[in-house]
């Protein structure tokens, strides 16, 4: 598999460059009582997962 099918690996530096602290290091705005730097973090988990399963389904059809 050459390079040029791999290249939606590089979805994955989103969630690295995104959950640098200083972007998420403060207590404003807060979500139903909780603080921005706890529900940032959380929010990121989903996406993650949605990240993660973009790039698995973006794989498979690259080797198939």
């Amino acid at each position: 598999m050459g390079w040029r099918k791999r290249l939606h690996y590089l979805i994955l530096l989103a969630p690295l460059i995104l959950i640098w602290v200083p972007f998420y290091n403060r207590l404003e705005p807060t979500l139903g009582g909780v603080p921005f730097f706890y529900w940032y973090q959380m929010a990121w988990v989903l996406l993650v997962v949605i990240v993660l399963a973009i790039v698995w389904h973006l794989d498979r059809k690259a080797r198939s």
